[in-house]
């Protein structure tokens, strides 16, 4: 069977989804920007790791039993959105960067979030994601042809996450630029707050979205 058309497809499928603004979008944004390009980068690992498993389970089967339980769906829509609240709620309530410096006399970098608890906040936020589900789940059943290899099948879900990696270690690289930051210095901690208050919309949007089936 010809695939050609068929990586071509998912290919320019997957690339959209990815840039499309949401809320591993927000996330990458507010890490790099308010902690650092190393937390950036190392959130942009954690979505990857979310998004090879959603691959991993849509590949074998799980994808569509998730899609059509009731309970499991709904499950993993709450505690999404409950996640997203709470970054959210975290984003509100952080103290500027200079009143912290302040009151614990420590540097910048010890204030920054560790590689373990970056690359834990992306992959939870990407893995509760139930757009995300549903996505692979169309991806695997309505554009990948039943026929098609597997290790070809295996090879979109790799691609999707380096494409993933990719685009959100640039987004990083971007929001932490030192002149970007500079700029933005000032402004930082209300930037924050603003995207805790996306973050908390989003949620809601999350908690309160059906699902079409």
């Amino acid at each position: 069977m010809p695939l050609l058309p068929e990586l071509i497809a998912v290919a320019i499928l997957q690339f959209l989804v990815i840039i499309a603004p949401g809320a591993d979008f927000v996330v990458i944004c507010r890490n790099s920007l308010v902690y650092s390009r190393r937390t950036g980068i190392y959130s942009a690992l954690g979505l990857t790791l979310g998004i090879l498993v959603h691959a991993s389970y849509s590949l074998i089967g799980i994808g569509f039993i998730i899609s059509r339980s009731i309970v499991l769906f709904a499950l993993i829509k709450y505690l999404g959105a409950a996640y997203l609240i709470y970054l959210g709620y975290k984003s509100l309530i952080a103290k500027p960067r200079r009143q912290l410096e302040q009151q614990s006399r420590r540097s910048q970098a010890s204030q920054d979030l560790s590689k373990l608890a970056a690359v834990r906040m992306g992959f939870i936020n990407n893995i509760l994601n139930p757009k995300v589900t549903l996505f692979f789940l169309s991806l695997f059943t309505q554009v990948i042809n039943p026929l098609t290899p597997i290790p070809v099948q295996i090879w979109y879900g790799l691609q999707m996450g380096m494409m993933t990696f990719a685009w959100y270690t640039s987004v990083a690289i971007v929001m932490s630029h030192p002149m970007f930051k500079e700029k933005l210095l000032s402004v930082t901690h209300y930037l924050e707050k603003v995207m805790g208050a996306v973050l908390i919309a989003l949620g809601i949007r999350v908690a309160l979205s059906g699902v079409e089936k």
